[in-house]
């Protein structure tokens, strides 16, 4: 056996999928599901029945979680869809700098700087008058196929 240590550098993530596959007759409203390659929330399910060697299809009305855009799918209710893995983490807000970006500090103590303030102007302007203030901000980050987003505030209360 050798006496050198091997070392290797990973730049790749657990190998997860981002999806997972689910009948299509069983996604309800407030699911979710893959339409054209975004992750959106069913809004909407309606099934329809067909002839007589057709399948029972369903219709699905979604709106996209990270950007709003209202997107339709027509699957027959025995195939399989993909649907997203949804992830919502809180994070307490240090600083918000001025390119756009927000400061986050992270359960384990570490921050993150990779995420830009929400898109959302009512949102925006509450994380925006709050920090200002000085209060204690916790901002919940939604994330779905390699996608994130500031998508909640909630109050903690001033800071001491």
């Amino acid at each position: 056996m050798s006496d050198e240590e091997h070392h290797f550098d990973s730049h790749a993530d657990a190998g997860a999928s981002k999806t997972y596959p689910q009948q299509a007759g069983t996604i309800r409203k407030n699911g979710y599901i893959v339409i054209k390659s975004r992750p959106c929330k069913v809004v909407e399910v309606s099934t329809s029945k067909t002839g007589k060697h057709g399948h029972a299809k369903c219709h699905f009305v979604a709106i996209d979680i990270f950007n709003g855009k209202k997107l339709e799918d027509i699957v027959p209710s025995s195939h399989n869809c993909d649907v997203p893995h949804v992830n919502r983490t809180d994070y307490q807000l240090i600083d918000i700098s001025e390119d756009g970006f927000v400061s986050l500090l992270t359960d384990n103590g570490n921050t993150k700087d990779d995420l830009r303030l929400p898109t959302d102007e009512s949102l925006l302007s509450q994380i925006k008058e709050g920090f200002a203030e000085g209060k204690d901000l916790v901002v919940s980050v939604m994330s779905a196929m390699g996608e994130e987003q500031i998508c909640a505030l909630k109050d903690i209360g001033p800071k001491n």
